[in-house]
């Protein structure tokens, strides 16, 4: 399946309409709650968000320029979308020529974070007065940035990342249209990697592989987690797959700035009646914890459904369940849990859950002799229910065919 970017991307643009491309009610909203009279917006992934798609391709892969860096900064004034500017890198025109920017005020001057943020601050003067209350994202604000923001002593600075989250915790039909392509085509490549490799290929082969079959389908390859036999780890290395071993490929692979991630196994040879049963331990757990998902249900029962599962489990004391949102950022809204992998407060596990949410939904089980033994699915919360995306080669695939 060749995915052709451009299309699926158009998709969630609002090419010069005029019209915010999110739900601007909704951000007034947030923002008025956590008293935010505008916001300047700096990470690309939410740049990305509120133009409607947008990412300058020269800067994809790097910030660094010159002396600086590329800071693409968005302002958005609470109550009026028409106050909204984009301030750009100056050779940034390129592509938006081709696909214009609903806000109505582009400017494309900047060379470096200072100046983007100066760019900012002036129209902000024009279109708010003193004393009012800025919102930042400080984890995505150079530090000379936020000197030049604190300068200017009539603007109350407070953080703007939870609003933004908030934002967008629940993807539109178009988005969930990308995640679900994205899913698909990186379960199509773990396929096609298993059916063409087996006895003696390398774990770096065997990523190198992937990557291949992802970007063959118009993917923009991120990751691989690749763990082989006995062993746990996950990196890349020369380690060559042997007949009896498992072999766990689990990875990210971005459509339109859309993280697609799942986790799939193989078994070179066919899988024993162990390994049948120590797979079918963990996709136990994965269809408990898909079963309370709906909307009006709080995130937590899915922890509490899973949990259950593996309170009998037979391998409880080596087993782990992981579930978190997932979107432009592969854990975002909604957070579930505190104690997982990736440190962050569980703010909304006793929140229900709302129809288009995405979820990441892992269970893995490490065994000592049999190895790293993983699935991971991604699951949308829908008006009836669930669904699930990129959902087969859920059993044991036999490598080589």
């Amino acid at each position: 399946m060749r995915i052709e970017v451009s299309a699926v991307v158009a998709s969630t643009l609002a090419a010069g309409s005029g019209s915010p491309p999110f739900d601007a009610g909704l951000l007034d909203r947030l923002m008025e709650e956590a008293g935010l009279d505008a916001i300047l917006v700096t990470s690309k992934h939410n740049v990305q968000y509120l133009l409607g798609g947008h990412r300058y391709f020269f800067f994809d892969y790097m910030d660094a320029i010159g002396t600086g860096r590329y800071l693409p900064v968005v302002l958005y004034v609470r109550g009026d979308a028409s106050a909204a500017a984009y301030v750009g890198n100056e050779t940034e025109g390129w592509q938006l020529d081709n696909e214009p920017l609903w806000i109505p005020t582009v400017e494309l001057s900047s060379w470096g974070s200072v100046d983007a943020v100066e760019a900012a601050l002036a129209h902000l003067r024009k279109v708010c007065p003193a004393g009012i209350t800025v919102g930042v994202e400080q984890s995505f604000l150079p530090a000379d940035s936020f000197g030049r923001l604190a300068e200017e002593r009539d603007l109350r600075l407070a953080e703007a990342f939870g609003v933004l989250e908030r934002l967008r915790a629940c993807k539109s039909v178009a988005e969930l249209a990308i995640v679900e392509r994205a899913s698909d085509a990186i379960v199509e490549s773990m396929c096609a990697v298993f059916a063409s490799h087996g006895a003696g290929a390398t774990k770096r082969e065997l990523v190198a592989a992937l990557r291949t079959e992802q970007v063959s389908r118009g993917l923009t390859y991120e990751y691989c987690l690749v763990s082989m036999g006995a062993d746990h780890n996950r990196g890349e290395s020369d380690q060559a797959w042997r007949p009896g071993e498992v072999l766990c490929l689990d990875s990210g692979g971005n459509l339109g700035g859309y993280i697609g991630d799942l986790a799939r196994m193989a078994v070179l040879g066919p899988p024993d009646a162990e390994l049948v049963e120590l797979l079918a331990e963990i996709e136990e757990t994965q269809q408990a914890a898909r079963l309370p998902i709906r909307p009006g249900v709080p995130g937590a029962e899915i922890y509490a459904a899973a949990d259950e599962v593996l309170l009998r489990a037979p391998h409880r004391g080596s087993t782990h369940f992981v579930a978190h949102g997932m979107g432009l950022v592969s854990h975002e809204a909604p957070r579930l849990t505190s104690t997982g992998p990736v440190p962050y407060p569980a703010d909304d596990a006793p929140r229900p859950l709302e129809p288009g949410m995405v979820l990441s939904i892992e269970t893995t089980l490490l065994h000592e002799r049999r190895g790293f033994i993983k699935l991971e699915d991604t699951v949308v919360v829908t008006d009836e229910g669930c669904r699930a995306f990129g959902d087969g080669a859920r059993d044991w695939t036999v490598a080589g065919g």
